[in-house]
């Protein structure tokens, strides 16, 4: 089933829109990721990294992949806010904005030897340009040496599998390694329902499945449809129900 034009409200600004956290992630199956990821923001809280003597790699250097939808790009973010909200300084790496390797490259020899965790993360290493393959290969024979420098990668496949230098693929399995994996419909629901919640928007019970059964089940789509009930809700003073919903997806 093809997904129906988005509406016009979904280019509303939704300014209370809550960032992406680890609270506010519905792990599912990928628990085993969510734990391991909420164990090492709990080591930064209390500023006890593990040293780098003890693990060079396992928990200090993690490469997670999967379809689109199950959490990558929402996990990445919630590290690095958790890393920001402890003040660590954070570099987001993406194949959109090649500048923000450079910056890193320039300040990774101080990093390597500072023994204050440093976050980095990578999205999309699926769609790496032949200019960037080369710079995360460079930075993470960086981190490897480093002291406490952390880095957190994601794509849409497993290393093995990504159409990159095989000394880069080889490389992103040095850490840990996991596969996220797509909510079955009632995990969506419940993380829909915790969602609206988190933006103070009541939904009538028969609205969620509609959606699923009718129109949305990706994830994204569907967070971006909570965002824009919300903002229709509000503009039209009326609660969220199904005739709402109909009208909000009718085309313009």
């Amino acid at each position: 089933m093809n997904n129906p034009p988005l509406p016009r409200q979904f280019a509303l600004d939704i300014g209370h829109t809550p960032s992406p956290s680890l609270s506010n992630f519905l792990a599912g199956e990928n628990i085993a990721l969510h734990s391991t990821l909420q164990d090492l923001v709990k080591s930064w809280e209390i500023n006890h990294p593990r040293l780098a003597s003890e693990n060079p790699l396992n928990q200090r250097w993690i490469y997670w992949w999967g379809p689109e939808g199950s959490g990558r790009t929402h996990l990445l973010s919630a590290i690095g806010s958790a890393a920001q909200e402890l003040g660590l300084e954070y570099f987001p790496l993406t194949p959109n904005e090649p500048i923000s390797w450079v910056h890193l490259e320039e300040r990774l020899p101080s990093l390597s030897t500072s023994n204050r965790p440093s976050i980095v993360t990578v999205d999309d290493v699926d769609r790496l340009d032949e200019r960037l393959v080369a710079s995360l290969f460079r930075i993470l024979n960086e981190i490897q040496g480093s002291q406490a420098i952390h880095i957190f990668m994601a794509g849409n496949g497993a290393p093995g599998t990504l159409k990159l230098r095989e000394d880069l693929r080889t490389r992103l399995g040095w850490g840990l390694i996991f596969q996220t994996h797509l909510l079955g419909d009632d995990e969506k629901i419940q993380a829909l329902q915790q969602a609206a919640q988190a933006r103070g928007l009541v939904l009538s019970p028969d609205v969620l499945p509609w959606l699923l059964s009718r129109f949305y089940r990706d994830m994204p789509n569907l967070m971006a449809l909570i965002d824009a009930l919300d903002a229709y809700s509000l503009e039209t003073k009326r609660a969220v129900t199904l005739p709402l919903v109909r009208e909000l997806l009718q085309p313009k």
